[in-house]
């Protein structure tokens, strides 16, 4: 509560990255450890005054979001966004009835306490304030986007608007009732309260405020720890009878399949060994045991889906993979076109990026006596 009226903050988080880049969110990308969105939320989270926080999100993205808000007491609702930033916002303005209402980026990890008091204050004492930091850098403005045309502004005058952005909440609601009705698109929430003929407040920004919109925008220097990870891993199976052959996704004609509690998938198994052990997450024992029914008889493909979501979770993207299988017999040549299909197309990379080839032992060893098939993966991982 603030000067007892509660206080709703709305986390614009719907935005998938476009000029960001990669195919991971920015608000996903990790900062010492959190990812963007996670410290956009943390200074609302521990703000005394804040009662609720909602958080739009894309839909494809919305479990990945609540995950994230699963850590934030007050963070209690996730919505689905729209298309514009507009849309996103109206959308969690129909959880808000009264009080007030701080819009904040979901790219902005960086906003402190005193800002949002400042804000809050704002908001209070004139239904609308947005923060706001002088103009450092000479503005120019070209005439009709003509270059050669141009005249140099008062840089006295320009103010560079961040957020979050504080409002009484039935205000906001009634400016967005006439945007919509309007067919009006703005680029803020100022703007919007501006065309109900409101006065928006200004108040003191922190240049530290920033936004996140581009990669050099990141704050993350390249170290070992930001860069490329390796992993290798490696996995054995009898072969048994009564039981599919099933390697790489693909169902292989053999007398005999390989035993154990999933599918078996040898292949599988050992390139997702590869992908944990590179982003230090672990092995495939740890996340999916063999003591847990849900995974009896699963197909390897979809454990391989939930291994890419975890690596994506942290920031992670796979570079390449290299696999061996090591099979006296059956010969898998024939069937190493779909494999690769199967692993780029789970992984959301180019086929290109996946290598699949088998050998043999020269018919030494248990592999030579064909009582069960090994595979070797190597993997790069890279900080999207």
């Amino acid at each position: 509560m603030f000067k007892d009226r509660k206080v709703t903050t709305i986390i614009v988080a719907a935005g998938r990255g476009s000029r960001f880049g990669g195919s991971l969110p920015k608000q996903f990308m990790k900062i010492d450890g959190m990812t963007v969105l996670e410290k956009a939320i943390l200074p609302f989270q521990d703000h005394p005054a804040v009662d609720r926080i909602i958080v739009a999100a894309a839909e494809e993205y919305m479990e990945q979001c609540r995950r994230i808000c699963r850590s934030f007491k007050k963070a209690e609702k996730v919505v689905k966004g729209g298309k514009t930033r507009q849309d996103s916002v109206g959308a969690c303005l129909d959880n808000v009835c009264e009080g007030l209402v701080l819009v904040h980026d979901g790219a902005r990890p960086f906003v402190t306490s005193a800002v949002i008091d400042r804000v809050l204050e704002g908001a209070c004492n004139h239904g609308a304030a947005v923060p706001c930091v002088p103009e450092k850098d000479t503005v120019r403005m070209c005439q009709d986007g003509d270059r050669l045309s141009s005249k140099t502004l008062d840089r006295s005058s320009l103010f560079c608007v961040q957020t979050p952005q504080g409002f009484d909440a039935l205000l906001l609601k009634r400016a967005y009732e006439k945007a919509a009705s309007d067919g009006f698109t703005g680029t803020d929430e100022g703007m919007l309260a501006e065309r109900l003929g409101e006065k928006v407040a200004v108040v003191e920004g922190d240049y530290a405020n920033i936004k996140i919109t581009t990669r050099e925008d990141f704050p993350v220097k390249e170290t070992p720890e930001t860069g490329m990870r390796i992993g290798s891993g490696y996995d054995v199976h009898r072969l048994t009878e009564g039981r599919k052959l099933i390697l790489g996704g693909v169902e292989i004609p053999y007398e005999k399949g390989l035993l154990g509690h999933s599918d078996a998938d040898v292949l599988i198994h050992a390139l997702m060994d590869a992908i944990l052990g590179a982003a230090g997450l672990g092995d495939i024992g740890q996340h999916f045991p063999d003591t847990d029914e849900q995974y009896k008889d699963i197909s390897s493909v979809k454990l391989l889906e939930k291994v890419k979501s975890l690596i994506s979770d942290e920031g992670f993207i796979v570079g390449n993979a290299d696999i061996t299988v090591i099979a006296q017999k059956p010969k898998i040549a024939p069937y190493i076109p779909a494999m690769r299909e199967n692993i780029a197309g789970t992984l959301g990379i180019e086929k290109e990026r996946v290598n699949v080839k088998g050998t043999t032992t020269e018919k030494l060893g248990f592999v030579g006596r064909c009582e069960g098939i090994a595979c070797e993966a190597v993997c790069i991982l890279y900080r999207q």
